[in-house]
């Protein structure tokens, strides 16, 4: 009688494998909740405030929003609560990331996502774009190595390849730049809407949400999710013609799940703020300092020549 041969059954995942996997799995736990960002808190190298942390939970808290408008008033750290949002979403392997900024701050973005997080973001321009395109037919923006950071203007000349990626999350610095974006002439806001109009993760970071009229909110809004306030004869019906203290606790409900802004007053307690004192000196330039500020402002009027 022939015997069957003896099976040893191995097992499937090495005792390091299952650590790992263990690990990954809580990395990918539920989004928004505070398990799962602090994974996030441990690996960031910033000493963070709890108006950071609490904006970061926001932005992850919202399913059924399609975005968030982080709106802390300058100095408070809203890059450093993108970043959290930008790092859980890269722990949970949504790595599909579009950083939009004014040009001059794409090496700052670059800069703080390496030192605070870690991470390493890839800044796309004119010349890194056309690198990409002559080695390969692949989109430029698709990357699974980093977060692409563009500027604004880029982004609009590319808007096309932007809106051919599922995007897992969309960040736009400065944000204001968008408010206007019911008004025609603003051809880069109405451009990029359009681009992102199929993400269904925002990020909108701004000091000042609003500066002129409530049409400012309107327009931050709807680059999120035009069915928040309607269109705009309905928003300006409803909350700029008649003006009542009414419309206005609607308008903030209304704002309430997309809106997160947070005062210097309301931090006072736990940041500490240099005391600042403005001293007005009389100042009387000298002849020769007159004469001076008289060539430069002659040079700087002269006639360019080709």
């Amino acid at each position: 009688m022939q015997r069957e041969p003896l099976l040893i059954k191995q097992p499937l995942l090495t005792p390091y494998q299952s650590l790992y996997f263990a690990w990954l799995l809580t990395r990918r736990a539920a989004g928004g909740s505070v398990e799962s960002l602090a994974s996030t808190l441990v690996d960031s190298q910033v000493d963070l405030n709890p108006h950071q942390v609490d904006a970061a939970l926001f932005a992850c808290r919202n399913p059924l929003s399609r975005g968030v408008i982080l709106a802390d008033e300058v100095g408070l750290g809203k890059t450093i609560e993108a970043g959290l949002v930008i790092s859980q979403r890269w722990a949970e392997r949504r790595r599909r990331i579009l950083i939009i900024v004014p040009a001059n701050l794409r090496k700052q973005w670059h800069q703080e996502l390496q030192d605070k997080f870690s991470l390493q973001a890839r800044i796309l321009e004119t010349k890194s774009y056309n690198a990409i395109r002559k080695q390969t037919s692949q989109n430029p923006f698709e990357s699974q190595l980093g977060p692409v950071i563009c500027s604004y203007q880029f982004a609009k000349a590319k808007a096309n390849d932007i809106k051919n990626i599922q995007w897992n999350l969309v960040v736009l610095d400065e944000a204001h730049r968008m408010r206007n974006v019911y008004k025609t002439s603003n051809v880069i806001a109405k451009t990029l809407k359009e681009a992102l109009a199929h993400v269904h993760s925002k990020a909108l970071l701004t000091a000042t949400p609003l500066q002129n009229s409530l049409l400012e909110l309107y327009g931050l809004v709807s680059m999120i999710d035009d069915r928040v306030f309607g269109d705009l004869d309905s928003f300006r019906t409803q909350f700029t013609i008649s003006g009542k203290n009414q419309n206005f606790a609607n308008l903030r409900d209304r704002l309430a799940p997309v809106c997160k802004r947070t005062l210097r007053k309301e931090v006072q307690p736990y940041v500490s703020y240099t005391a600042r004192k403005a001293i007005v000196e009389e100042f009387t330039p000298s002849s020769e300092e007159q004469e001076l500020s008289g060539l430069v402002a002659d040079y700087l009027r002269r006639p360019r020549t080709r």
